[in-house]
C-alpha cells in the first residue's frame, strides 16, 4: 500500500467522503452519491464544532477511506472524556489490505493524545466481519447499542 496519511478533510473531499459512504451494502441503502445541502451542512456543522473531526486517509491525490471521531466529556467514569468513532469506511477496492487497521490505530493514537480513557463505536449487527476486525484491534462488545429514528 502506498504511503497514507491521515488529515482532516476538507470540504473539496465532501464528494470522496459521500461517496465512500455510500460504497457498502447498507450504505447503498440509506446514503446518497450527491452531495446535497443536508451533506454540506453536516460537513459545515463538524468542521465547525472543535469536539469534531472528520479524519480522511489519503495516497496520491487519491481518497481511500474516512470516519468520524467526536470528543465526549462526561462526569462518568469519573470524568473520563471518551471518543466517538462513526462512519468509518474504506474503499471497496481497498479493503483487506490494512488500510482499515491503519485508520484504527491512527484514531485511537489521536484520542489518546486528546486525553481520552475511552474509544467506544457502534457498528451494525450485519456487519460480521465488521465485529471481528474491532474485536481484533482489542474493542470489547460490551453494551448492547440502541437506536430511534426521529
Amino acid at each position: 500500500m502506498a504511503d497514507v496519511i491521515f488529515r482532516e478533510a476538507v470540504r473539496a473531499d465532501l464528494p470522496a467522503v459521500v461517496a465512500l459512504l455510500a460504497d457498502d451494502v447498507l450504505g447503498r441503502a440509506r446514503d446518497f452519491t450527491v452531495v446535497d445541502a443536508a451533506y454540506e451542512k453536516a460537513f459545515a456543522d463538524i468542521t465547525a464544532d472543535p469536539r469534531n473531526q472528520l479524519i480522511v486517509a489519503e495516497a496520491g491525490d487519491e481518497l481511500l477511506g474516512c470516519y468520524q471521531v467526536t470528543y465526549i466529556p462526561g462526569l462518568g467514569r469519573h470524568g473520563t472524556e471518551r471518543a466517538l468513532i462513526e462512519a468509518v469506511r474504506v474503499r471497496s477496492d481497498q479493503r483487506g489490505q490494512g488500510l482499515g487497521r491503519q485508520m484504527m490505530t491512527f484514531a485511537i493514537d489521536r484520542a489518546r493524545e486528546h486525553g481520552c480513557g475511552l474509544v467506544q463505536l457502534t457498528t451494525d449487527k450485519s456487519r460480521q466481519d465488521a465485529h471481528r476486525f474491532y474485536q481484533a484491534l482489542g474493542f470489547v462488545p460490551s453494551h448492547e447499542g440502541m437506536k430511534l429514528p426521529l
